[in-house]
């Protein structure tokens, strides 16, 4: 029998069936556009840098707080090697024989964010990046006044370092929990300088937008020749929460 919307099934019986009204729950809603939250939550975080235009990496929605290194910068500019995001290009420079040849990463990552309406979403979309260095979720104040995320999401936020930043219906944020210190980390292995030249090619293209870059280690942006292998490199495995 076909349950009419906002009813729930229930059986009787062997064959019978009959539908009840369910329990209706209201989708939790962002105070805010997810740009401007994430932008705010940066400096909360202690996060320096361009808070960057949301981006795709593992295939997951995040903002990524990062700003240029100038030494580095300048030796790819010199060199004329720009932004490289072909990922089988850029795993041959962890290689030891290439190690002393492959260029330099040329930005430095601050962070990386989610904005998310409920703590599992936010947790499953972070935890891959917190195993290279700080990561952190924005979440509508009604979630993080929850017993459910009191109860289940603190614990694994500290157990991964994930920082927590709650904001509440009038777009005011607060700092919940920080990002934890004493996690282990990768370092930069081939999958991070993927990252980080992903990083690279759209902090160059949001500096030559005309946005103002964020953090002080600034030098001039230059566009660098890229090898596309964003759509397939973009989907890779992450642990989830």
């Amino acid at each position: 029998m076909a349950v009419p919307p906002g009813h729930t099934a229930t059986t009787s019986g062997e064959n019978g069936a009959r539908s009840v009204p369910s329990r209706v729950v209201p989708p939790v809603e962002l105070p805010s556009e997810a740009e401007e939250l994430a932008r705010r939550a940066a400096p909360l975080l202690g996060w320096q840098g361009s808070v960057l235009p949301q981006m795709t990496l593992f295939g997951r929605r995040v903002f990524v707080v990062a700003r240029l290194r100038p030494d580095a910068h300048a030796e790819r500019i010199a060199t004329g090697v720009g932004p490289v995001t072909d990922r089988a290009t850029v795993a041959t420079w962890t290689w030891p024989e290439l190690a002393d040849v492959a260029p330099q990463p040329a930005v430095r990552i601050s962070g990386v964010l989610a904005v998310a309406r409920h703590w599992r979403t936010g947790m499953a979309t972070t935890v891959p990046f917190a195993r290279y260095g700080e990561a952190a979720m924005v979440l509508p104040s009604s979630v993080t006044m929850s017993h459910d995320y009191v109860d289940h999401c603190l614990t694994r936020a500290r157990l991964h370092g994930i920082g927590v930043v709650g904001a509440d219906d009038t777009a005011h944020l607060d700092l919940d929990l920080g990002c934890g210190d004493d996690r282990i980390t990768l370092g930069d292995d081939e999958v991070w300088r993927w990252v980080n030249e992903r990083v690279y090619e759209q902090l160059l293209a949001t500096e030559q937008d005309g946005h103002p870059h964020g953090g002080s280690d600034h030098a001039p942006a230059v566009s660098g020749s890229t090898e596309d292998g964003h759509a397939a490199a973009d989907r890779a495995p992450g642990p989830e929460a």
